[in-house]
């Protein structure tokens, strides 16, 4: 074939255009001339296509290409001369001729950026640039057309495109105005440029994946397009639209081929989400879902499974139950054989609940189980399939209480300095980190992309000397959830493998908390000017989701007090006081060195120091006189005091019963520093009684559950109502469906809950209808600071206002954490406290803001 090549090309360069004149003029009808041209064309794109000589053979390839430039110029003279007027007019003929033109340019032997520089500049002093002459003859055939260009679009969209996309300055420039022609000649015809749009951006994907394009084509392409659309009115605005469209386009593209190929395969999927979400925005449906399907490949590849079903789970809701055709091609073995859009939903629903699962995220499974079994049951009336279904979900909630599942960590991380892509440059990112990562190891890959960037050591944001640098810096540092807990959580007896699933999932806030010394330093205690900065992220979306991080959108910064963080504190460690104790109540076989530790560590002044150091901080007369703004705060601290000491009882008694003997030397140590602490916090803050309840279900263990209200820390210093003595108004119960409405009520009116009481009441029965205890052994006792008490070690009345305000229960208070009782000196033997329900609590949780 080289030799036949050789021969030819040997012949044409004997030609001159003379002899290409003769040739032509001797065919006896048009027919034959342009059965003459069309097998040319072909058999010319095909040569060129098959690359006859090796690579290294240059001088051949540049001798056949050249030849075959002459002859494709005069073969150009031709189509114009006798194909081109309305009754000889090929549309075929022509566009070949483009698909041919094209190809010569775009072939890898002539483009020259790829030589050495010696052998480009010998190429260009012998031969020339033949692709800026081929170039100028397709931009003038082009332009020669007149009306008949409408019929070459869409088709040559995607021809024209790659041959501006080729790197040589002159010749985009040249080229780059033909997409403006197009634009203006569909417009003026239809109104609008859309077939143009949807090929240009369909072919602009495949194309700059492909290797094609860079920033300066981005910049020309703008620049040029922008100009010509100012020059014709009717334009201006559509114009400049899709030129802005194609920027943002081209600035994803590039940036996603730019990390395509990486092995850390981290940054792709972060690009693949900005384009699938642009393809989403402008409604490119195909597309969309190409990357959609891009993404999760890449998930899956890294055994992202619950990102891979986020995503999957997309393409999902873009369908319906119905036996509707599939709009988009999808890739992928589920395109293949099926059709319909209910086949293919269910299809990937099951592939998404198989993803769930491997990810441990079982409560996800679960709605996805139930929305299958509705059809099924309902629509489809497949019973053995309905089977199947329940049996999974079945599995799904077994596995949440009985399958070991930590909570994962989050990480924050911020890219500073012009060195990073634009996607990561001065932006701050939250990452969701896998089971037992270590930040150390999290860390380690995430510089492993950025050999040379610089790791900051401050968690505090850079200032403008680091974001506006060359370099690269990275910032990263652990955050916490910052969700507020479920509605239908708050005040229940719940597991703890259910509770701890929604505080680390579904979040969208995060923060973290910097101490820092803000006034004179007292060695003795350092809780007294302990200050807290902390800063809370919002992030695009929830965690976890499509990705495993998201970029952070907004941040906010508060400053806590010393004694406002004292009380989270406090909250924190009542709430991990009552976790332990309810593990060990459901799982007796666990160890009990944390328990141990745990308990040892509060009751023992020798090894924390307990709550003491809050005591000479806060509750001293000085500090009280120096900050009466913070009387409520001070009164809500000592409220928590006293009601760590009956969660403390509990977890001593727990510890004696799985105490082994060579252990009980210590737990009767611990025993003797809790009585002396009871006695204490007895006497000075009032007594706090928890009541237990067994769960009626056999083998379910009592269980308790603390309930901080962390709402009512006063930021703003305002001074709350401690002691008033009229009872809150009833609050308006929240509307429940009837017990026709909801089956399962009867189930759980049969399972005992226990917040500090009794089975929540109906809430619809209202406070003043809750019957009173008989037996005063059961009244409850609330404490109060001995200023509310008069000199006689009375209560003073209350004020007229208050009076008025609704008539209650003498001597019934308000403790500042929301519980009521009546109010008795904390300094005389305190009566036990009465049960009260549920329903009650909560009452008072919400009222006592008022």
């Amino acid at each position: 074939q080289s030799r036949y090549v050789a021969c030819m090309a040997a012949i044409l360069s004997q030609m001159d255009k003379d002899h290409y004149s003769t040739y032509i003029q001797a065919f006896p009808s048009r027919p034959e001339l342009m059965d003459f041209l069309m097998e040319t064309f072909i058999l010319f794109k095909d040569l060129i296509g098959k690359t006859v000589y090796p690579s290294d053979w240059v001088v051949m390839n540049m001798v056949q290409n050249r030849e075959f430039l002459r002859a494709i110029n005069q073969f150009g003279t031709t189509l114009t001369e006798m194909f081109l007027s309305n009754s000889n007019f090929e549309l075929q003929l022509w566009n070949n001729y483009f698909h041919l033109a094209v190809a010569f340019l775009t072939q890898d032997s002539l483009q020259l950026e790829n030589f050495s520089p010696a052998k480009r500049n010998s190429i260009l002093a012998k031969y020339g640039d033949m692709r800026a002459t081929i170039g100028a003859s397709i931009r003038d055939m082009w332009y020669s057309l007149g009306q008949r260009k409408i019929e070459f679009i869409p088709g040559m969209v995607g021809p024209i495109l790659e041959m501006t996309l080729v790197p040589e300055l002159e010749l985009r420039k040249s080229t780059i105005p033909i997409f403006f022609d197009m634009m203006l000649c569909e417009h003026r015809l239809t109104g609008s440029f859309s077939r143009f749009e949807d090929e240009i951006l369909r072919r602009l994907d495949s194309e700059v994946e492909g290797g094609r394009g860079d920033e300066q084509y981005m910049q020309l392409f703008k620049s040029i397009l922008l100009s010509c659309c100012q020059s014709h009115p009717e334009l201006a605005k559509p114009g400049e639209d899709f030129v802005r469209l194609m920027s943002e386009l081209l600035e994803r593209l590039l940036d996603y081929r730019a990390v395509m190929n990486d092995e850390n395969k981290t940054y792709s999927m972060s690009c693949t989400v900005n384009l699938l979400n642009f393809y989403k925005e402008i409604d490119r449906q195909a597309m969309y879902i190409r990357y959609l399907y891009k993404l999760k490949d890449l998930h899956i590849s890294y055994e992202n499974y619950t990102e891979g079903a986020y995503t999957l789970l997309l393409h999902a809701r873009l369908l319906t139950w119905s036996e509707e055709s599939n709009a988009a091609p999808v890739p992928g073995p589920h395109g293949l054989h099926l059709h319909t859009q209910r086949q293919l939903k269910e299809a990937l629903y099951n592939q998404i609940i198989e993803y769930f699962d491997k990810g441990k995220m079982w409560e996800e499974a679960i709605h996805i189980c139930k929305e299958l079994a509705e059809q099924y049951e309902s629509h489809m009336f497949d019973y053995e399939m309905l089977s199947d279904i329940l049996q999974r979900e079945a599995k799904f909630y077994e596995k949440i209480l009985k399958v070991l599942r930590p909570s994962p960590d989050y990480f924050a991380v911020g890219y500073y300095g012009q060195g990073f892509p634009t996607f990561l440059r001065n932006k701050v990112f939250i990452y969701r980190g896998k089971e037992y990562e270590r930040r150390e190891d999290f860390e380690m890959q995430l510089l492993s992309p950025f050999p040379n960037a610089e790791k900051l050591k401050s968690t505090s944001p850079p200032g403008q000397d680091i974001t506006n640098s060359p370099g690269q810096y990275i910032q990263c540092f652990t955050v916490q959830p910052a969700e507020e807990a479920k509605a239908r959580l708050r005040g229940r007896s719940i597991p703890e493998q259910i509770t701890n699933f929604y505080k680390a999932n579904h979040v969208q806030r995060f923060s973290y908390s910097r101490p820092f010394k803000r006034g004179p330093n007292d060695p003795d205690n350092e809780f007294a000017n302990m200050w807290i900065e902390r800063t809370t992220f919002r992030t695009a979306y929830p965690l976890p989701g499509i990705l495993r991080w998201f970029v952070v959108t907004s941040t906010e910064t508060i400053i806590i007090s010393p004694l406002e963080n004292a009380i989270e504190t406090m909250m924190k460690t009542n709430e991990k006081i009552t976790s332990e104790i309810n593990r060990h109540q459901n799982d007796p076989s666990l160890p009990i060195n944390p328990l141990s530790m745990l308990l040892n560590g509060i009751v023992d002044p020798a090894v924390m120091g307990g709550f003491t150091k809050y005591e000479k901080a806060f509750f001293q007369e000085p500090y009280m006189q120096e900050h009466p703004e913070d009387a409520g705060n001070i009164e809500k601290l000592k409220d928590l005091i006293a009601w760590q000491i009956p969660l403390l009882a509990e977890g001593i008694r727990l510890h004696g019963q799985k105490v082994t003997e060579d252990l009980r030397p210590f737990h009767e140590r611990m025993e003797q520093c809790f009585e002396q602490l009871r006695a204490k916090v007895e006497s000075q803050y009032g007594v706090r009684e928890m009541m237990f309840f067994e769960e009626r279900r056999s083998g379910r263990p009592r269980s308790i559950a603390w309930v901080p209200d962390w709402d009512r820390l006063s930021h703003a210093g305002g001074r709350q109502s401690l002691h008033s003595t009229e009872a809150p108004p009833t609050p308006k119960p929240a509307p429940r469906p009837s017990e026709s409405e909801d089956p399962r009520n009867g189930h759980r009116e049969n399972r005992a809950s226990s917040i500090f009481g009794p089975r929540r009441q109906d809430p619809r029965q209202s406070i003043s209808e809750l019957p009173e205890p008989k037996d005063e052994k059961w009244r409850f006792s609330c404490p109060v600071s001995e200023s509310s008490l008069s000199a006689d070690g009375k209560q003073p009345p209350p004020s007229r206002a208050a009076a008025g305000a609704q008539p209650s229960a003498a001597g019934s208070s308000l403790s500042p954490t929301g519980f009521g009782g009546r109010v008795r000196s904390a300094s005389k033997l305190p009566p036990l406290p009465r049960k009260f329900s549920l329903a009650v609590y909560e009452t008072f949780l919400e009222q006592s803001d008022a």
